[in-house]
């Protein structure tokens, strides 16, 4: 039996990368999982990756308000509630100081800060008590990457986020923890650069295990926080980073 056999989870920006990869080991722990993205080809081919059975895509944009109404009706109409939710969808773009536009910068906190918070708050009256919600941080929080600062300031806001919503959710044993991937292998890694091979063995270099990570590993960790294994987290952030922010 899986550890999270008969549960509900939603992940979402589930149809590729880490997202996926996570969908996966939920669903093999057990799960039936709901999957969010913006491109339903994706989000099927994605399906057919975890399992018809086991999974349900809804398209949905986070930072648009009705949809995830429309998501959230679709998990309600199941009437099991919601035990784990991972809120992945995020997007990066490379931009400096003096590069950075209001476009650039409502784009960004649109999706990662902004989408993220309504997607916990519609969550609530799904959420059963004891349930697991699990964000998506990143190590760029620490290290200062260059021309990352935007994307980099609405993953400080996700880690505080995760730290006030565990205090306020606690009454329901509900926990609320932050995963933290360094350089991932994934296409929206690859996205980010005309230059994907290089940009990456670079990266590859800067990580004390000498590789990118692999969205499994993630998945991991995510699996992790959302069974009982996890039991006493709260308010922490997992480093799924190869060591690169703590040696």
């Amino acid at each position: 039996m899986g550890l999270l056999e008969g549960k509900t989870a939603l992940v979402t920006g589930g149809s590729s990368g880490i997202g996926l990869a996570s969908a996966v080991r939920l669903a093999e722990e057990g799960a039936h999982v709901f999957i969010t993205g913006r491109r339903k080809a994706e989000l099927d081919a994605a399906v057919e990756a975890i399992g018809p059975v086991s999974a349900t895509a809804v398209v949905s944009d986070i930072s648009e308000p009705a949809d995830l109404d429309r998501l959230y009706e679709a998990i309600g109409g199941r009437g099991e509630g919601l035990d784990v939710l991972f809120a992945n969808a995020s997007v990066g773009e490379f931009a400096t100081l003096e590069q950075i536009t209001e476009e650039h910068f409502d784009a960004i906190f649109g999706i990662n800060a902004r989408g993220t918070l309504f997607t916990v708050q519609k969550a609530l009256p799904l959420l059963n008590d004891g349930a697991s919600v699990i964000l998506n941080g990143s190590t760029t929080v620490d290290s200062g990457e260059e021309a990352f600062g935007v994307y980099a300031a609405t993953k400080a806001a996700t880690r505080s986020f995760a730290r006030t919503w565990a205090n306020e959710l606690k009454g329901r044993g509900i926990r609320v923890n932050t995963v933290t991937p360094g350089p991932t292998d994934t296409p929206a890694l690859s996205g980010l650069t005309p230059e994907p091979e290089r940009f990456k063995q670079q990266l590859a270099t800067s990580v004390p295990l000498g590789r990118l990570g692999r969205p499994e590993e993630v998945a991991a960790a995510v699996a992790f926080l959302a069974s009982g294994q996890s039991s006493f987290i709260t308010g922490s952030s997992v480093y799924v980073d190869g060591g690169l922010n703590q040696i």
